[in-house]
């Protein structure tokens, strides 16, 4: 789950525990266009404080005047619908023919959620059932690929560990990755056994391992949720980790590099046994094309194809480092045999 969202369930289990009232807020739905996903949640505390979020501000502003002037009532959570009309939905913020749907429930003892943050911070990946007539909920098991579901009297929301980054290498552009990637939601684990690098990492947050790459892979039994990027510019531990890492569901496997580089990257993984199809899931160079040329915009090119990966978004060639360039130098060429001078981006001076 989002890193903002499990603020959401820390939040309203501290407001408890200090003797406020909250109401949990849950996206359900969504039509057309709309600002943050089914599953996005939002507390608000009986004072109008606020965690988290369900829309773009306006919605979670009439809630929270709501809550001000109405006070948090007990009885049965409550559906509501913003955006119906036209009217609505330019009032709230939505864009034109969205609607969004959500169930708002009186956090209390029926609730369960000391219990769900628990099972959260245990590493348990748990499905939390809200009947919304009578305010009970129960936890249960719960797969990678399970969804939100909502049939009108039944809300399942799915609970879990956060979406792990697996980062080979502890040098100075993994502590940019790994910081953005903490923001992004990321349970992120950094593995280098060079103490030289490992000795000096300061960046809170993050566990680091000094076991060799492919024993760290394997003893992270990486699954859909997981994504690894080979930082080290070293083939004996790049490669290690890649062998292992593309054997796994994991959604994401990239590492940096040129293109030479990576090209005599996939001539060594297929010495590993590794078939065509595992070679063409590595994601080599790493990144989309941005004209990146510093570590920290390195880091953003590198997490921006992680969070599309993430996202099941299918990204254009021309996106892509190994294909952007190649168009940018026939584009050169051509400047150049027309006698045109290019600049720093390849635009003519």
């Amino acid at each position: 789950m989002e890193s903002v969202d499990l603020e959401v369930l820390r939040s309203s289990v501290r407001w408890s525990g200090q003797g406020h009232r909250s109401l949990l807020v849950t996206v359900v739905r969504t039509w057309g266009s709309s600002p943050r996903p089914a599953g996005a949640m939002l507390a608000v505390r009986d004072d109008g404080l606020v965690v988290g979020s369900v829309s773009g501000g306006c919605i979670e502003d009439d809630i929270i005047d709501q809550t001000r002037r109405e006070g948090i009532r007990d009885g049965s959570p409550e559906v509501l619908r913003y955006g119906v009309s036209a009217e609505e939905a330019h009032r709230f913020g939505l864009p034109c023919g969205g609607t969004i749907e959500l169930v708002a429930e009186a956090v209390s003892a029926k609730s369960g959620l000391r219990e769900l943050l628990q099972a959260v911070e245990d590493g348990r990946l748990v499905t939390r059932t809200l009947d919304v007539v009578t305010g009970v909920a129960t936890l249960g098991p719960a797969a990678a690929a399970d969804g939100l579901a909502f049939d009108g009297r039944f809300l399942s929301t799915i609970h879990g560990p956060r979406y792990r980054l697996l980062v080979i290498g502890a040098g100075q552009l993994s502590k940019y990755l790994c910081e953005i990637a903490v923001g992004l939601g990321f349970d992120v684990t950094v593995c280098d056994p060079r103490e030289e690098y490992t000795d000096t990492w300061t960046l809170p947050g993050i566990t680091m391992v000094r076991t060799m790459p492919d024993d760290t892979v394997m003893e992270m039994a990486l699954d859909e949720r997981s994504a690894v990027v080979a930082l080290t510019h070293d083939p004996k531990l790049d490669d290690l980790a890649l062998m292992e890492a593309l054997r796994t569901p994991a959604f994401y496997v990239g590492a940096l590099g040129s293109r030479r580089n990576n090209q005599a990257r996939r001539e060594r993984l297929k010495e590993f046994d590794l078939d065509s199809g595992q070679l063409a899931r590595l994601h080599g160079p790493a990144g989309i094309y941005i004209g990146s040329r510093t570590p920290p915009e390195i880091a953003i090119s590198i997490l921006a194809e992680v969070v599309a990966a993430r996202n099941q978004v299918r990204l254009p060639d021309d996106l892509k480092v190994e294909h952007a360039k190649s168009l940018r130098e026939i584009s050169a060429d051509t400047m150049s045999a027309c006698g045109i001078s290019a600049g720093r981006n390849g635009v003519p001076a």
